[in-house]
């Protein structure tokens, strides 16, 4: 059987310096390849990028700046740093948040195929504040929690139509950096526009929780519950693929109380095994906004981590287990995967050809 592994690093570094950069140098290879192949250096430029940065994250810019110098300051890596109008970018996710009169949690699947996460949870003081989460695009967020309990995670909205507007990983960096409440993430959210359309679910230390859709180029709506999945107002992308109705009709049925909410998405039909589709369950992030806490459960085993102690470490995880035969066939037809020496258990992956094949694959919906 093929092993499918993902390590997973837990770091901290209140500023960026050695340890962002040793993480810039092992994942740009392949995003570099990704924003080429997806049209990236026909984008906005260089100063238009930092221009908008400027102007919806003031906050951040000083971070932006430092950030692109350890990058080595070229050109194409500030205009991907910025996310400002990136490439189109998708993917699937469950989300769902509970508040009881004692405990709040925020929980979370992260689907997708284990070559395309970087599987690193980053704990940083960038801003003068903790903030720790699961990284996208080497500084936005996934997912995470910052030291008022704020606490926010994303899910792609199911269209693949973009607008004027930042990468969404950004934005929930920002939102985690200069917060404090869902009420004030919720205004940061409606005066910044996200470039395509993405579902969010937040909740804070008091107990307010809400879901809400993101609308490419901007405009914000509050869903009724705070959960979602991968679709808006009935449209999503390849509805069979990512059983993102099944999923959602779930969390709309279910009711339980806040601790018991992570039992939930740790089986069928919110935790999804098709990893060599691009769509398995990589991790559940369990959210305690009161006691700022992480429960990240991987293939069956959980990492606590809390901004208070947090821990570095690495985890390897290996989901082969639960592959699929039928996954197993599509792994074997994939040139970008390459086993390791001769007499080896290991794997490597060609990243830029990944990162290459994952975006024209993403592109033309080939993978239905």
């Amino acid at each position: 059987m093929t092993q499918m592994t993902l390590t997973f690093d837990a770091v901290d570094e209140q500023t960026a310096g050695p340890k962002w950069h040793a993480r810039w140098q092992r994942s740009w290879p392949a995003y570099e390849a990704w924003f080429i192949a997806r049209g990236g250096d026909n984008g906005p430029n260089r100063a238009d990028c930092r221009a908008a940065m400027q102007l919806y994250m003031p906050e951040m810019v000083t971070v932006y700046d430092r950030l692109v110098r350890v990058a080595g300051g070229s050109d194409r890596a500030a205009r991907f740093l910025s996310t400002w109008c990136p490439p189109t970018y998708l993917g699937g996710c469950s989300l769902a948040a509970v508040a009881g009169k004692k405990n709040v949690r925020l929980v979370r699947n992260y689907d997708l195929s284990p070559a395309l996460n970087e599987g690193l949870l980053l704990r940083t003081e960038w801003t003068g504040r903790a903030v720790m989460g699961m990284v996208e695009f080497l500084w936005g967020l996934s997912d995470g929690i910052n030291d008022a309990g704020l606490t926010v995670a994303l899910a792609y909205g199911g269209r693949a139509e973009t607008g004027q507007g930042f990468g969404v990983t950004t934005i929930l960096r920002y939102i985690l950096e200069t917060c404090d409440s869902v009420d004030a993430a919720l205004a940061v959210l409606r005066r910044v526009p996200s470039h395509m359309a993405y579902n969010l679910v937040l909740a804070d230390a008091t107990g307010k929780t809400v879901g809400v859709e993101l609308s490419p180029g901007g405009g914000v709506t509050v869903m009724p519950r705070a959960f979602a999945t991968n679709h808006q107002n009935g449209l999503a992308d390849r509805p069979g693929f990512t059983r993102s109705f099944e999923r959602h009709a779930y969390l709309d049925e279910l009711r339980v109380k806040p601790r018991k909410l992570k039992r939930h998405f740790l089986k069928s039909p919110l935790l999804q095994d098709r990893y060599a589709e691009g769509f398995g369950t990589l991790f559940t992030a369990e959210y305690n906004p009161k006691k700022q806490k992480l429960g990240l459960t991987l293939n069956g085993t959980v990492w606590q981590q809390s901004l208070a102690t947090f821990r570095e470490g690495q985890r390897i995880v290996d989901y082969a287990a639960t592959t699929s035969a039928r996954d197993e066939a599509i792994l074997a037809e994939q040139p970008f995967w390459n086993t390791g020496p001769a007499g080896s258990n290991t794997a490597s992956i060609d990243w830029v050809a990944q990162a290459n094949r994952y975006a024209k694959a993403w592109w033309s919906h080939d993978w239905q």
